[in-house]
């Protein structure tokens, strides 16, 4: 069964958003990728000293076939230190894997299926 690691934002860590409904769509696109027969896991991470540490264990869990990064650590030019982390942590971790972009938290699956 082809796998998939979606890296995002910790809707946790977001002042002003609904924390609990971001975080049941994301479920929800976990579900999805279940739907197209694929085994999925989301690593959440934040803009602090943990996200390597979450990072590099989400990738060393297994041998993904693709990564899938979310716009909201890509969009944010706050967090462009953030994503050239996540870029080089997925190169050196899990080099295997392919590589692929989401727009938001629901369309993670397609993302995921363009590179596979």
């Amino acid at each position: 069964m082809p796998s998939a690691l979606v890296v995002g934002y910790d809707p946790e860590a977001i002042p002003g958003l609904d924390a609990g409904a971001l975080r049941k769509g994301l479920d929800e696109e976990l579900d999805r990728f279940g739907e197209h027969g694929i085994d999925a896991a989301m690593a959440l991470v934040v803009f602090d000293d943990s996200a390597e540490s979450v990072l590099v264990a989400a990738l060393t869990e297994r041998p993904w076939d693709v990564v899938v990064v979310g716009g909201g650590i890509r969009k944010a030019e706050q967090l462009l230190p953030l994503f050239e982390e996540i870029m080089n942590l997925i190169r050196l971790h899990a080099p295997q894997a392919a590589i692929a972009f989401n727009t938001n938290g629901s369309d993670s699956v397609e993302a995921a299926l363009r590179r596979m």
